[in-house]
């Protein structure tokens, strides 16, 4: 039993570091380069997100850059679930996610000034929580929609999904998910 805990503990350390590698390509980064041929600093008010490369390369870029984060998530949490899918089950695809999202907001290579992490949360929660998840994306949605407000959006999604992950998944789930909350709020704040 004890073998199974530490091999468990080492794949969701696997799983952690593998999803904040993929944190670190930031889409905004890739398009900016390819568009502008300038690395994202260096492209409107220098912020690694899709709302500076979509006001200052256009829309058609900045929503590239919304896909590429959420292709990202994707691979991150597929990846995580192939690797330690037979272990961790579902839990594979919580650290990878968690791992992305750190990834997004804390780049090593932009000496952690990273890019909005809204697509990466919205897409690890929707994966994550299939049905239930999504639920909580689209309530942010309708809360944005319905006030204008998008930072409370965005904000409301991941604390709604810390119970919503606690009663599916258990105690661990649910805290898992209120840090990634916690780095999305903190994301928000101190943009």
């Amino acid at each position: 039993r004890l073998m199974s805990v530490e091999r468990s503990v080492l794949l969701a350390g696997l799983c952690l570091v593998a999803g904040y590698a993929f944190g670190n390509f930031l889409a905004a980064e890739i398009v900016a380069r390819c568009i502008a041929g300038a690395g994202i600093r260096r492209v409107g008010n220098g912020r690694p997100d899709s709302g500076n490369v979509s006001r200052s390369l256009g829309r058609p870029a900045g929503l590239a850059v919304v896909a590429g984060d959420v292709l990202k998530t994707a691979l991150a949490c597929w990846f995580c679930y192939k690797l330690a899918a037979p272990e961790l089950g579902y839990d594979a695809m919580l650290y990878g996610g968690l791992g992305t999202l750190a990834g997004q907001v804390w780049p090593l290579w932009l000496r952690g000034k990273g890019g909005d992490a809204t697509a990466v949360l919205c897409t690890w929660l929707t994966l994550y929580l299939p049905i239930t998840g999504g639920l909580c994306v689209l309530a942010g949605a309708v809360v944005a929609a319905g006030t204008g407000r998008r930072s409370l959006a965005v904000t409301l999604i991941p604390v709604l999904a810390v119970p919503v992950a606690w009663l599916q998944f258990g105690i661990h789930s649910g805290l898992l998910v209120l840090l990634g909350a916690v780095i999305q709020i903190y994301r928000q704040r101190y943009r």
